[in-house]
C-alpha cells in the first residue's frame, strides 16, 4: 500500500510541476498545482498506512489512506482515458498503467477494512472528497477545451509599394515594398513558416477578342508556372515571373498581444520590362501560443537539403528542388497531453516564390510521411492557420514615380 501511494505521489508531482511553474496560463498553473498538492496528499497518506496498520494513534489514518488512493485512482483512470484516444506509446504508459490495476486493488482492500471508521463525521468528510473531486474536474476542463479556444487569435497583415526611384548608373527602377504584421488577437502567437513574393504580370492584350478567345486562351494559360488562374477580356496567355522572394519575419518567432513588426525591402525592374503590373503576395503560418511551447532555438535553425552534410535533411536537388527545413519538437501547455502522447514536432518547408507549408506531427524528420488525419488533427489542436495579404500596382505608375 505504501509503495503505490509513493509511486502515485512521484507520478503527480512528474504530471503537475511542469504545468505548475511553467504554464503559460493562469489556470493551467492551478491545474498543475492540484496536482502536486494532490501529490503531498498521497505522501501523506503513504505515511498513514504504517499508523493504519501498526499502532493506529490517529483515528482518521483509514481514511487518509482512502484518500490518496482515490486520488490515485482518479489521475490513473483520467490519464488511462486519455492515452485510449490515441494509443500511441509513451514511457509514462509503464508507470499509470499498473497504478491502475494497483489502486483498483487498494480500493478493494480499504473497503473490506472498513477504513473510514473512526472519522468523527464520515459524511462530512465524504462530501469533501466529492467537492474536492468535482472543484478539479471543472479546473481541468476549463483549463484543457474552454480557457485555451476563449481568446481570440488574430493576425492583421499589410503590403504597400512605395515611390519608385530610377538608377542612375543602371538601367533599372527601384521599387520600395513595405511590410507589416500586427498580433490583433487576444493571445501571443508564434510565426512557424512566412514568406513574401513579388511577381511581374505581362500578356498578350488585344482590341477586341471574342468570348471564345478569351476562354480558349485560359485554358491554355491556366496551371502554368506563376500563373494564378487569372482571365480578361483584352489579355490573354498572362504570365507571371518571380522577381523577388524572401522571407518577412523569420519562422520560430513570436508576436505577443498588439506587438508589431515591419520592414521595408527593395526590389528593381527594367526600365523596359515588359510587365504590366507588378504585385506582391504575403502569407504568414502562426500557432496560439497558449495551447504550446515550441523549442525556438532547435526550431528557427534551417537546414539546407542540398547539404550532405545535413543528414537525413539531405536530398539531391534533382529530385527535391532546394528547400529550407525547419523543425522543432512542441510541447502542449497541459502535460497531460505530453504525458499520454508521443512527442510532436513542427515541420515547416521553404521554397523561394511557393506558398508557405507547416505541419504538426509525430515525425521527426521531414521525409517521414505523417498521417494526413493526424496533421489535421494536431493543427487544430495545436490552434495552427494562415493568413495572407497582396497588393498590386501598374508598372506605368511606378515609372511615373521615378520620373520615366
Amino acid at each position: 500500500m505504501t509503495a503505490g501511494l509513493l509511486a502515485s505521489m512521484v507520478l503527480s508531482a512528474m504530471v503537475g510541476w511542469p504545468d505548475a511553474t511553467g504554464a503559460l496560463t493562469f489556470a493551467q498553473r492551478m491545474t498543475g498545482v492540484l496536482f502536486v498538492l494532490s501529490g503531498l496528499v498521497q505522501g501523506v497518506a503513504a505515511v498513514a498506512a504504517f499508523d493504519y496498520w501498526e499502532r493506529r494513534q490517529v483515528r482518521i489514518s483509514g481514511a487518509l489512506v482512502l484518500l490518496g488512493v482515490l486520488i490515485a485512482l482518479a489521475t490513473d483512470s483520467l490519464l488511462l482515458f486519455m492515452w485510449l484516444e490515441e494509443r500511441e506509446y509513451t514511457p509514462y504508459l509503464l508507470m499509470f498503467l499498473p497504478l491502475w490495476c494497483w489502486s483498483l486493488w487498494a480500493l478493494v482492500v480499504l473497503v473490506r477494512e472498513d477504513c473510514w471508521k473512526g472519522v468523527p463525521r464520515p459524511k462530512r468528510f465524504a462530501a469533501g472528497v466529492v467537492v474536492t473531486a468535482l472543484l478539479t474536474g471543472v479546473s481541468l476542463a476549463y483549463s484543457t477545451m474552454y480557457q485555451p479556444t476563449a481568446a481570440p487569435m488574430h493576425l492583421s497583415l499589410k503590403a504597400k509599394f512605395g515611390t519608385a526611384r530610377a538608377d542612375r548608373g543602371l538601367p533599372f527602377v527601384h521599387v520600395p515594398l513595405s511590410l507589416y504584421m500586427k498580433n490583433t488577437g487576444g493571445i501571443p502567437v508564434y510565426v512557424t513558416n512566412d514568406i513574401y513574393t513579388v511577381r511581374g504580370r505581362d500578356a498578350k492584350y488585344s482590341e477586341l477578342p471574342g468570348a471564345e478567345d478569351m476562354l480558349r486562351e485560359w485554358r491554355e494559360t491556366a496551371g502554368r508556372q506563376g500563373n494564378l488562374g487569372d482571365v480578361e477580356f483584352y489579355a490573354g496567355d498572362l504570365r507571371r515571373t518571380i522577381i523577388s522572394s524572401s522571407q518577412v519575419y523569420g519562422p520560430g518567432k513570436w508576436l505577443e498581444v498588439g506587438q508589431e513588426f515591419s520592414v521595408e525591402r527593395v526590389f528593381q525592374i527594367p526600365k523596359d520590362a515588359p510587365y504590366g503590373t507588378v504585385s506582391v503576395s504575403m502569407q504568414v503560418s502562426y500557432m496560439r501560443k497558449d495551447r504550446g511551447k515550441l523549442d525556438v532555438d532547435e526550431f528557427k535553425t534551417p537546414h539546407y537539403t542540398w547539404r550532405e552534410s545535413e543528414g537525413r535533411y539531405y536530398c539531391r536537388w534533382e529530385v527535391c528542388g532546394q528547400q529550407l527545413i525547419y523543425n522543432g519538437r512542441v510541447r502542449h501547455n497541459n502535460n497531460l497531453i505530453n504525458v499520454t502522447r508521443k512527442p510532436r514536432f513542427v515541420r515547416a518547408t521553404w521554397v523561394p516564390g511557393e506558398p508557405p507549408t507547416s505541419s504538426i506531427s509525430s515525425m521527426r524528420f521531414w521525409d517521414t510521411k505523417s498521417s494526413p488525419r493526424e496533421v489535421r488533427r494536431e493543427l487544430d489542436r495545436y490552434g495552427a492557420a494562415s493568413i495572407r495579404a497582396d497588393a498590386e500596382v501598374p508598372v506605368a505608375e511606378l515609372l511615373r514615380s521615378a520620373g520615366l
